[in-house]
C-alpha cells in the first residue's frame, strides 16, 4: 500500500508539472499564430487547426512537459496495480494542485484564499481515502470485456475529437471532460491487462486491452492539448478531473471488486467526494472572473493583422506581463492527464 501511494504521488508531481509546462508551449504558440495574423492555426469552427496543435507540441516546455506526462504514465500505470482505482485516480488527480501552485512561478498567478482551501480540502480528503483503503480486487481477464473497453475508448475518443472539432471555441469544459474519461478508461485498461505479471509478451500483444490504453492515452492527449489551446473557462479543468476519478472508481468498485477496509466504507466515500469536490473548487476558484484573461482564449482568434499587439491584452511577445495585467491561468491537467 505504501509503494503505491508514493508511486501515485510521483505521478502526480509529473502530471502536475507537466500540464503547466504544457500550457507555457501551448500559449507561446497561440501568442505567435495571434502576432502573425494567422488564419491557418484555427478550424472554420473557430477551434485549433491540427497544425496549430502540432506547432504547440513542438516548443520545447511542450516536449520536456509531454516526457514528464510519459514517466507520469508509467509510474501511475504501477500504482493503478497497486491500489484500489478510487484511491489511485484520486492521488493522481491531485496533481491539480500541483499545478496550482507551479503556476504561482511559472505564470504568475496568484492563488486566492479560496484557492489555498480547496488545496487543504484536497489534501485531507486524501489522507481519508488513504486510511480507508482496502485491498485491490483481482481484475477481470474475460476477452470479451477487454474487446469492450477498447470499443468504448474508439467511440470516445473518435467520436468525441469530432464533436470537439464542430464545436471549435466552445468545446473547452467538453474537451476537458473528454480528455478525463481517456486517461480514466487508461487507468482501468492497465488494472485488466493481461500478460503483465507474470509477463508474458504474446499474451500482452493479444490483449484488446493493451489497444484500449494506447488509443485512450494519445486520444487523452491530444483532446487535453486542445483544451489548452481553447483556454480556460469555468468546469472545463473541473470536468477532466471528474471524468479522470468518479468513472474509473465506479468501475473499480462495480467491476474489478475494490472495497474499503472492514467498517471505514463511509471514510472512503467520504474522502472520494470531498477529493473531486476539492479538485472541482481549485478549478473553479482558479478562473478569471471576466474570462478575459485568458491568453490562450484570446489567441484562438487571430488579431487584426494591423494590430497584433493588442491580441496580447497586456502582455509582452515573450509573454511576460506587462504592469496592471492579469495573467492567464492554466488550463489544467492530463494522462493524464
Amino acid at each position: 500500500m505504501l509503494i503505491g501511494l508514493l508511486t501515485a504521488v510521483a505521478a502526480s508531481a509529473c502530471y502536475g508539472t507537466g500540464s503547466v509546462l504544457q500550457a507555457v508551449g501551448s500559449r507561446k504558440s497561440a501568442r505567435r499564430e495571434a502576432a502573425a495574423a494567422s488564419t491557418t492555426g484555427v478550424t472554420q469552427h473557430g477551434g485549433p487547426s491540427l497544425s496549430s496543435t502540432a506547432k504547440a507540441a513542438v516548443t520545447w516546455e511542450f516536449m520536456v512537459g509531454t516526457v514528464l506526462d510519459f514517466v507520469g504514465f508509467g509510474l501511475g500505470a504501477l500504482a493503478a496495480r497497486l491500489l484500489p482505482l478510487f484511491l489511485s485516480q484520486t492521488v493522481i488527480s491531485a496533481n491539480l494542485v500541483i499545478t496550482a501552485v507551479l503556476s504561482i512561478k511559472l505564470l504568475g498567478i496568484r492563488l486566492n484564499r479560496p484557492e489555498w482551501a480547496s488545496i487543504a480540502v484536497v489534501c485531507s480528503a486524501l489522507v481519508l481515502l488513504a486510511t480507508a483503503a482496502g485491498p485491490e480486487g483481482g481484475g477481470d481477464s474475460s476477452t470479451t470485456t477487454h474487446w469492450w473497453l477498447l470499443a468504448a475508448s474508439v467511440a470516445l475518443i473518435g467520436g468525441g475529437t469530432l464533436i470537439v472539432r464542430l464545436l471549435g471555441s466552445r468545446a473547452a469544459i467538453l474537451a476537458g471532460l473528454l480528455s478525463g474519461l481517456g486517461f480514466g478508461a487508461l487507468g482501468v485498461g492497465v488494472r485488466v491487462l493481461n500478460g503483465v505479471d507474470p509477463f508474458h509478451l504474446p499474451t500482452l500483444l493479444a490483449d484488446p486491452a493493451l489497444y484500449a490504453i494506447l488509443v485512450a492515452g494519445i486520444g487523452g492527449m491530444y483532446l487535453h492539448t486542445v483544451a489548452l489551446q481553447i483556454g480556460s473557462v469555468n468546469g472545463a479543468t473541473a470536468a477532466l478531473v471528474v471524468g479522470e476519478t468518479v468513472v474509473p472508481g465506479i468501475l473499480g468498485v462495480l467491476w474489478l471488486g475494490d472495497s474499503s477496509r472492514p467498517g471505514f466504507a463511509w471514510m472512503a466515500v467520504l474522502g472520494f467526494v470531498v477529493a473531486v469536490a476539492g479538485a472541482v473548487a481549485v478549478a473553479w476558484f482558479g478562473e478569471p472572473e471576466d474570462g478575459s484573461a485568458t491568453g490562450t482564449a484570446d489567441a484562438a482568434v487571430p488579431a487584426p493583422a494591423e494590430a497584433p499587439d493588442t491580441a496580447l491584452a497586456g502582455q509582452s511577445a515573450d509573454g511576460d506581463v506587462r504592469s496592471g495585467a492579469e495573467p492567464a491561468r492554466p488550463a489544467g491537467n492530463r494522462a493524464g492527464s
